[in-house]
């Protein structure tokens, strides 16, 4: 399968790991992977803010840019809803754009979902000691439904103990510009997401938004807890070389 990587904004500027190693699972996987060196914002925030004319301008970039992609793979549920169900809104009337639009929407899918729903691979052999709690995004979750498919890549890590996430489904306050624009309801959302994610005993936290994560882990910081954050490819992605030396060493 060709896949071409979205790679979102957050993680190309500050989490380009995240990138990597959605690159590397997705080969892993058996697929090709290209990166159309073109590709923009998908638009969200000038949506979120009611800029639409300013999102269409970014959307016919994004459209453009992978437009020969045979499928196309991001690390965002937030993103991927952007593209899936907001493009083909945007275009609806514009009979230049309207098939572009949904071309593009029909192809787009979040790690997780492309994973486990488009390629045969039933099981991922990888390996990673620790206890880990899940966040559930909310553009994930309620845009995209998707819930079990992240939880069955993380459920086939070895020697990793999941626990339930208490009000797992509940916002964490970022929200991209809800958080600036609220910033105090934003920080007092943040701190319960903080105070249940303690509560679990997890040393690492799982998601598959990195803007969710990155406001998550900044609270537990200053709080001054040591607990890692990890998109879930990154964490498939060290828990299979990990496997893989353990068991190369095995074999010799």
């Amino acid at each position: 399968m060709n896949v071409s990587l979205f790679i979102t904004c957050i993680s190309d500027a500050m989490y380009p790991n995240v990138g990597k190693a959605v690159v590397n699972m997705l080969r892993h996987v058996g697929c090709t992977v290209d990166f159309p060196i073109n590709q923009a914002c998908c638009g969200q925030p000038a949506f979120n803010s009611g800029y639409v004319e300013d999102t269409k301008k970014a959307a016919r970039q994004m459209i453009d840019a992978f437009e020969q992609s045979e499928w196309v793979v991001t690390p965002s549920g937030s993103c991927a809803a952007m593209v899936r169900h907001y493009y083909p809104t945007l275009f609806a009337d514009d009979d230049k754009w309207r098939e572009k639009a949904q071309q593009l929407a029909d192809k787009t899918y979040e790690f997780s979902e492309f994973i486990v729903q488009k390629t045969d691979i039933s099981k991922i052999y990888a390996e990673f000691e620790g206890i880990a709690t899940y966040h559930c995004s909310c553009h994930m979750t309620r845009g995209l439904r998707i819930i079990d498919e992240p939880l069955q890549l993380i459920q086939s890590i070895q020697s990793l103990q999941l626990v339930d996430l208490p009000y797992k489904g509940d916002c964490c306050g970022f929200g991209g510009t809800f958080a600036v624009k609220m910033h105090d309801i934003s920080g007092e959302m943040v701190d319960e997401k903080a105070r249940h994610i303690i509560g679990t005993g997890a040393n690492v936290l799982l998601g598959s938004d990195m803007a969710c994560l990155m406001n998550i882990e900044g609270r537990l910081r200053r709080l001054g807890q040591d607990i890692k954050a990890y998109h879930v490819a990154e964490l498939l992605d060290e828990g299979v070389r990990r496997y893989e030396r353990k068991h190369a060493t095995i074999a010799k």
